[in-house]
């Protein structure tokens, strides 16, 4: 029998809101169950012809179409129109945010108020490249719905518990004290593929796990016993793996040389590092279907997507002895879960570890893509971080009405 509480979540939906570095991401589920009601995205914000699609639970096409949206502001801002249209049939209970970054104090979710908006403002420097979008969206719906409450879900909070010689940078403290360690990033990510292997493999607590996001921003996380002990993200999403257009670790003289000799600015090398490196830098360009495309007739193609699956290859192994061994290895993000290829790739030189793909289960995606004689078991989980958002906003306000 249902409680007053929860009869009055099962007519209301929660808005998961997830800003990336060109697109948003927007979800509505049901408060009281969390299954999808709707979907949509809006991709290539800043560029020509953006898209924006929305899609229901059985993956009917609601709503699509083509346009300029010349910054976040403007995509959200027809999210907004949209929902506002139909909000007699979609009453908000709350709206949850993916929060890149909340600095050493905040990385569990909670309910949004005006003082963490303002911590948020002051973290700024921390995460240039997304706070201010996200601390701009969280403003735009406070401003559309001033009654619903907000939730910010931080994407570092399934790091937070990494030993101190894994989170502190060999620096004086002092830097320290301001905000400079290693934090981490794709939490929400990590987060939902460790509830999902739960559910498939029952021991998953006590097995050493890596788990390789790999998309448009990359990043892998190695989970022993349950918790992340190591990433490879570290102050910033700039660092660990090569991307698509940001440069992964660097030589810190590589910077001091960029800064002394090149004559760069602090934002002109933030630009550099974000928006021109990586496989951008290499091939003239960036996204993984179009090298694999272009790879045939195309040198730099072919090195831009050898250097991507080598830095792949020697994280993984790099993981592999922080934890002193592997069990199981998950491919996940848009890279992950469906280019088959490049996961051959990464995996080809890994046979010394137990890593042995099964070339056939590999190709159709299946859920377990390693041999049964293999010792690591690998395999490929969609992830879903606007869900997981939607569980976290849940799991707030359990506990607000305990309390």
């Amino acid at each position: 029998m249902q409680t007053a509480a929860e009869g009055h979540r099962s007519k209301k939906y929660i808005l998961s809101i997830n800003c990336g570095s060109s697109s948003l991401k927007f979800s509505l589920y049901h408060a009281l169950s969390t299954n999808l009601e709707w979907a949509g995205s809006i991709t290539r914000i800043g560029e020509a012809k953006a898209h924006l699609e929305i899609r229901d639970y059985s993956h009917y096409l609601l709503e699509h179409h083509d346009k300029h949206y010349k910054n976040f502001n403007s995509a959200i801002t027809e999210v907004i129109a949209w929902l506002k249209d139909k909000q007699e049939k979609y009453p908000l209970m709350a709206i949850g945010h993916r929060i890149v970054q909340g600095g050493p104090k905040h990385f569990e979710p909670v309910i949004i108020t005006d003082e963490l908006v303002k911590t948020l403002d002051e973290m700024v420097y921390l995460a240039p490249n997304h706070l201010p979008e996200e601390i701009a969206t969280i403003k735009t719906f406070q401003a559309a719905w001033p009654d619903v409450r907000q939730v910010a879900c931080f994407d570092t909070c399934f790091h937070h518990g990494m030993p101190s010689y894994v989170k502190d940078y060999p620096l004086p403290v002092t830097y320290k004290k301001m905000g400079l360690m290693k934090y981490g990033f794709h939490g929400l990510s990590y987060e939902f593929i460790m509830q999902e292997l739960a559910k498939q493999f029952s021991p998953v607590a006590e097995q050493k796990i890596i788990i390789a996001h790999l998309g448009n921003g990359a990043s892998m996380a190695a989970v022993k016993n349950g918790f992340g002990v190591e990433t490879t993200m570290g102050l910033s999403p700039l660092g660990g793996l090569v991307m698509d257009t940001r440069s992964g670790d660097l030589d810190p003289g590589v910077i001091l040389f960029l800064l002394k000799q090149a004559k760069l600015t602090p934002d002109e090398l933030d630009g550099l590092l974000s928006t021109k490196s990586g496989l951008k830098a290499i091939a003239g360009i960036s996204d993984i279907r179009e090298l694999l495309q272009a790879e045939p007739e195309h040198p730099l193609a072919k090195e831009a997507l050898t250097m991507f699956c080598y830095t792949a290859t020697k994280y993984i192994g790099a993981l592999a002895a922080a934890m002193g061994g592997l069990d199981m290895l998950v491919f996940t993000g848009g890279i992950g879960e469906n280019s088959a290829i490049i996961r051959e790739r990464i995996c080809h030189e890994l046979g010394f570890m137990g890593i042995e793909l099964d070339k056939s289960k590999n190709k159709k995606n299946e859920l377990i893509i390693s041999k049964s004689t293999g010792k690591v078991s690998v395999r490929v989980i969609k992830t879903n971080e606007e869900l997981m958002i939607a569980r976290l906003v849940c799991s707030v306000f359990n506990y607000a009405i305990k309390q």
